[in-house]
């Protein structure tokens, strides 16, 4: 595998979505599983992420680079050097997979990137105890039946509703914090 980059955005309709972008560049995706689902296209290289978020789809969930290997992602820890600040989260899980990836802050619209490797695939969203499971692969056939991701799923994780009691926000932000805001990544 070669560099390529990751698009991830919210879908109110993770199986009506999976219609519509196995039409659009004639692919079956990669991996399906509740309120996910991802699409490994060839030509052009692009990661494309589904993450079933109701109310919110047709919006940006964050953005990528994924890279073949762990020290390939060491390599871009230059991004340091040239002023942009980074959080490091080694051997962690999310969507789907273990990893080793940084998120990138300080872009200028507040857009969320993150620079990854998969290390292996996994049967739960976040991999932490208690988290909804994933376990067995949703079917990909057209009209199948595909559950919601966890709540107010984001790459990294949010464990809390918007307007929930007891939700946290980051600073003047409305949104429930996540696991990047409390790291200190910037939405």
């Amino acid at each position: 595998m070669t560099r390529r980059v990751q698009l991830a955005i919210n879908v109110d309709d993770l199986a009506e979505s999976i219609g519509f972008y196995r039409a659009l560049f004639g692919a079956e995706p990669a991996k399906v599983r509740p309120g996910y689902a991802n699409f490994a296209i060839a030509d052009p290289p692009l990661k494309l992420i589904l993450i079933q978020n109701p109310g919110q789809g047709g919006s940006l969930n964050h953005l990528g680079v994924e890279v073949p290997t762990a020290e390939a992602v060491d390599g871009e820890q230059r991004l340091a050097g040239a002023g942009l600040t980074s959080v490091d989260e080694r051997d962690t899980t999310c969507c789907y997979a273990r990893q080793d990836k940084f998120w990138v802050d300080g872009a200028p619209d507040g857009e969320r990137w993150e620079v990854y490797t998969v290390l292996e695939d996994s049967p739960t969203f976040w991999g932490q105890a208690g988290q909804e499971p994933g376990a067995a692969e949703a079917p990909v056939g057209e009209g199948a039946s595909v559950a919601a991701a966890p709540a107010g799923a984001q790459c990294c994780g949010s464990g809390n509703q918007p307007g929930a009691a007891g939700s946290q926000t980051s600073g003047a932000d409305s949104r429930p914090a996540t696991r990047c805001s409390a790291a200190g990544i910037s939405r």
